[in-house]
């Protein structure tokens, strides 16, 4: 079972963090959604609190995880919102056969050839700087220089986010289990495979950050390309979370697709 937690009531709403993250990634949407929805936030397998997988770690074993989450807890076809490589995974449900609305915020996986390459370089280069210097990121989150320092790759203004958000992302590249595996799935492994047009049984908004420099911009045209029936929504001066970037945007999308 995968680590949870559940904030305010009406509809639920699951929310799927991205590679080597958490259910604290969230924290700048999560009262907002929470004063008009259920909000079930889960750890993906090896993150955070959660256990890791007993088998391989790929996009697909990662999804059924999540899956069978829902399943357990008898959640049916709530909405689901994911981040990054949890947005490819709730494209994936989607794709599937999930009837929910998905919102998928910067989606990995729609990259070509040059781009899963530089993609999978600037990312491995990133966590092992991170991982080397964790003794050192109480100070370098502390203030705004080191925040941009850290996270310039991840946020169009990183000297705005707070520290205890920051320091615990970063965190999470040195105690996630499943980052490495994770990561090299996205970049090696099958890539995402699309939804003909009419074969969704649910609504899907796609949100993508014009300052994404994790999961180019113009990856949007494939995103669209492979799920013609999906909406798409531009964050301006933001990065590769929204909600982290234009959280009160990044919110009132999620609450409007979903209402």
């Amino acid at each position: 079972m995968l680590h949870s937690t559940r904030q305010g009531s009406g509809k639920p709403l699951l929310l799927i963090h991205g590679l080597g993250s958490s259910i604290g990634n969230w924290s700048p949407v999560v009262p907002a959604l929470a004063a008009e929805r259920d909000v079930i936030a889960v750890d993906l397998p090896g993150c955070g609190e959660s256990a890791p997988l007993t088998g391989e770690t790929t996009i697909a074993t990662l999804t059924d995880a999540v899956e069978a989450f829902i399943r357990d807890g008898e959640l049916g076809d709530l909405d689901l919102v994911g981040s990054s490589m949890g947005a490819r995974m709730a494209m994936e449900m989607a794709r599937r056969g999930h009837a929910g609305t998905t919102i998928a915020l910067d989606p990995g996986g729609f990259w070509n050839d040059r781009q899963a390459a530089i993609f999978g370089a600037s990312i491995k280069a990133s966590v092992a700087l991170v991982r080397r210097i964790q003794p050192a990121l109480p100070f370098l989150t502390g203030n705004p220089v080191g925040r941009t320092a850290l996270l310039a790759q991840f946020s169009a203004h990183p000297w705005k986010l707070p520290q205890d958000l920051v320091l615990h992302e970063l965190r999470g590249f040195k105690t996630s289990t499943s980052l490495d595996p994770a990561l090299n799935a996205l970049i090696h492994g099958p890539r995402q495979e699309g939804a003909p047009a009419g074969s969704l049984k649910g609504n899907m908004v796609i949100g993508w950050g014009r300052k994404d420099k994790v999961t180019a911009p113009s990856e949007a045209a494939r995103a669209t390309e492979l799920f013609p029936d999906a909406t798409l929504h531009w964050f301006e001066n933001c990065g590769h979370f929204p909600h982290w970037d234009q959280p009160s945007e990044a919110a009132r999308l999620i609450l409007d697709s979903t209402s």
